[in-house]
């Protein structure tokens, strides 16, 4: 079974906006811990999800018990041994959602998408539809 092409359309874009995220987050807190050993330094990897401090990127929950339902958690990963102060981890959270509420638009464009906090998580809820069938 293949997956649809506006399936793969939307994961691609989502991958992108991830991919936007981390390099934001890599520039506003360049140095802030050091890297985990077995992780390579920024741009040496063949994707920004593998290499610098951060590791960003969305996964699909059907939000079964969730407040806000089905859509995409966002994941956020400092990349170090060193123990993360809370006060950092928190502007870490803060302005990944600053800057997502700003790139939203860019990468779903004609979409009614928000970034929700569903307990401990952040998650990208609203119209993830593939358009309507010309068969109903």
């Amino acid at each position: 079974m293949s997956t649809h092409p506006l399936q793969l359309e939307l994961e691609h874009a989502l991958r992108a906006m991830a991919d936007d995220l981390d390099n934001y987050l890599e520039e506003r807190f360049e140095g802030l811990y050091p890297l985990h050993p077995n992780r390579p330094s920024r741009g040496q990897a063949a994707s920004v999800a593998y290499d610098g401090l951060f590791s960003t990127g969305t996964q699909f929950t059907a939000g079964y018990g969730s407040e806000h339902g089905r859509g995409y958690v966002l994941s956020v990963e400092i990349r170090t041994l060193c123990p993360v102060k809370e006060e950092d981890r928190l502007a870490i959270e803060e302005a990944s959602r600053e800057y997502l509420s700003t790139i939203i638009e860019t990468y779903l464009p004609g979409r009614t998408i928000e970034l929700k906090r569903d307990g401990g998580l952040y998650k990208l809820v609203g119209d993830f539809s593939l358009g309507h069938s010309s068969n109903a």
